[in-house]
């Protein structure tokens, strides 16, 4: 590092790209700089906070020559707010700028030479879309929002157009109604999620039972609570679906981290059998009622670990794996189990582009899989995040 930068230093940059996480990414005096909030292509001047080695993470303190893509973002806490990073770019430029971050994670992370076009399906509304969200709430001065960036200072959101109008109002209902004197402990965590006809909300302190709601999706229901995960974008569930499964079948299918059976439910109708595997017990309730509300009987939930099922069950074969697995990724040890059984197709869906390509890595090594496809869907809108689905065949 050039000795004459130092923290709170500001240096004048060009962004070159954007990169996971959502950073703008520049080069300036022998520094590679990450900058958040930053549009490709744009010149900023930015002020240096943080340096390890020749890598510095910079503030936007003064945008010079704005891209033609930067946009006014639509929610006052923008900017302030740890949640959405992308609500200054046009929504053309957040699509491309989520390809690329999954063919950069795909070639420096996976070591993958990936060829092929990836599509990326859009959300049909960019706003007032999300299911479900996690709160967090100050019960001595009775603020309730989101944490701001970087910080763990709890912002009093009024609004939040991401999510859906029902949601939105449910966060200041909670403000106005929350039994306050009732909560322990002065920082608290709330999961709100909206269904159907109904929000259902959970805090470990709530007294209140913790509502039962549904998502509908051709003519079925999906019983789910804001305990247990269910997608959160309620406009493309159903393209999730789709092209996860595409066309498939067979006789045997293992649908892996199933939650409560969103997507074992929809192979049940293309496979003589199929196993959804999920940890959590309270999604593993939920998945049984949602078969036996479709009237599906080939379907088995197990509410175990993935790795336990892995080594406890044996199959002479399986036509069909399906994981979708946490932001987390997959263990080695459970990647390596799932290529053993030697399936001729594998689909991986993921909301962590970084940990898809180190999981790839394993299971082409391992198991000797090429990628036949990446879809990449736009779940989260005005945020860096993305879902990714990569379809593997042997």
């Amino acid at each position: 590092m050039n000795k004459s930068n130092k923290i709170n230093d500001t240096l004048d940059v060009t962004i070159e790209k954007i990169v996971p996480n959502g950073y703008g990414l520049a080069f300036a005096e022998k520094l590679t700089l990450f900058v958040p909030l930053a549009v490709k292509g744009e010149k900023l001047r930015v002020q240096i906070k943080k340096v390890q080695g020749r890598t510095a993470f910079a503030k936007i303190v003064e945008i010079l020559e704005p891209s033609e893509n930067r946009i006014e973002p639509k929610c006052v806490y923008f900017g302030t707010c740890g949640g959405c990073d992308f609500q200054q770019m046009n929504y053309q430029s957040q699509l491309e700028s989520k390809v690329g971050i999954i063919k950069d994670c795909l070639t420096r992370i996976g070591k993958i030479d990936f060829a092929d076009e990836i599509s990326i399906i859009p959300s049909p509304n960019e706003y007032n879309y999300r299911l479900r969200t996690q709160l967090h709430a100050n019960t001595k001065d009775k603020t309730i929002g989101y944490f701001k960036r970087q910080s763990h200072q709890i912002i009093d959101a009024k609004s939040c157009p991401i999510l859906v109008p029902e949601l939105e109002q449910n966060l200041n209902d909670l403000r106005e109604n929350l039994a306050w004197g009732d909560f322990t402990e002065q920082k608290v965590n709330i999961e709100t999620a909206s269904g159907e006809k109904g929000i259902s909300v959970y805090a470990e302190e709530l007294l209140e039972p913790t509502n039962e709601i549904f998502y509908e999706l051709d003519g079925e229901r999906f019983f789910f609570n804001a305990k247990s995960f269910f997608q959160s974008n309620k406009f493309l569930i159903k393209e999730l679906v789709k092209t996860a499964i595409g066309d498939v079948s067979g006789e045997i299918a293992i649908d892996l981290y199933s939650g409560v059976g969103l997507f074992s439910l929809s192979l049940a109708k293309r496979f003589e059998k199929v196993f959804g595997v999920e940890a959590n017990k309270r999604a593993i309730d939920f998945a049984n009622k949602n078969a036996e509300f479709a009237r599906i009987e080939n379907v088995e939930f197990h509410a175990k670990r993935v790795k336990n099922f892995l080594k406890d069950f044996q199959f002479d074969k399986v036509d069909y794996i399906l994981l979708d697995p946490p932001r987390s990724g997959v263990k080695p040890s459970t990647l390596e189990a799932i290529a053993d059984y030697d399936s001729p197709k594998i689909t991986y869906v993921s909301c962590d582009p970084s940990t898809l390509a180190r999981d790839l890595q394993v299971l082409m090594e391992k198991g000797k899989y090429e990628i036949e496809k990446i879809t990449a869907l736009d779940l989260f809108p005005q945020t860096h995040h993305v879902e990714t689905i990569v379809q593997l065949k042997k």
